[in-house]
């Protein structure tokens, strides 16, 4: 005779929890290859005057 046993849903904690680390990996391999253009437009912003531009530069 079987025993039967409660299901605790470890096994779709795990594949959660693999699925959100993947997607965390992407996101981060994603940061830093935007990272070079996002120093370069953070340049340009600043060198246009930032926050004190106003509306010269629509």
């Amino acid at each position: 005779m079987k025993v039967q046993r409660k299901r605790t849903g470890t096994a779709a904690r795990r594949v959660l929890t693999a699925e959100i680390a993947v997607v965390g990996a992407l996101a981060l391999a994603l940061f830093v290859t935007e990272l070079p253009s996002i120093m370069r437009e953070m340049k340009i912003w600043r060198i246009s005057g930032g926050l004190r531009a106003g509306h010269r530069y629509p």
